[in-house]
């Protein structure tokens, strides 16, 4: 069990590592590219506008990664790691090497996951169904 705990610490702070490098590259070319007056014709700014758009989305995804990995090596230190927070059964090495900072064993996964999706579901449903169909539905 101990060993287990070390090899997945060790995983996870090498994807810390790589992480960060990938932030600060995230950071660095949006720093290079001007902020000032547009240049180019409007394809051009239209490429730029969407290049810097999936860089903030890939920087927040990385960012969110970071805050996942700080997660689970904090779970490491208080001796909660690779416990599912949902039933307290063992989550399998096998989830964690693919996984390292998973919360649930897979069923447990599953069973929000498919709990989340029905949500939705209800939500969308119930908002659309307020919609009116044809000007009838609006008297």
């Amino acid at each position: 069990m101990v060993e287990r705990i070390e090899e997945m610490k060790a995983l996870l702070l090498k994807l810390k590592e790589e992480t960060l490098k990938e932030i600060n590259k995230s950071m660095k070319s949006s720093s290079e590219h001007p902020s000032g007056e547009p240049s180019g014709d409007i394809y051009d700014q239209a490429s730029n506008e969407r290049d810097r758009e999936l860089g903030l989305l890939l920087s927040d995804r990385e960012r969110e990664k970071l805050r996942n990995i700080n997660d689970a090596l904090l779970r490491i230190e208080e001796g909660e790691y690779g416990i599912c927070e949902e039933c307290g059964c063992d989550i399998p090495l096998g989830r964690l090497k693919v996984m390292p900072f998973a919360h649930y064993c897979v069923k447990c996964k599953e069973d929000l996951e498919r709990f989340q999706a029905q949500t939705k579901r209800f939500e969308e449903e119930r908002t659309y169904g307020e919609i009116p169909m044809n000007e009838e539905d609006d008297m």
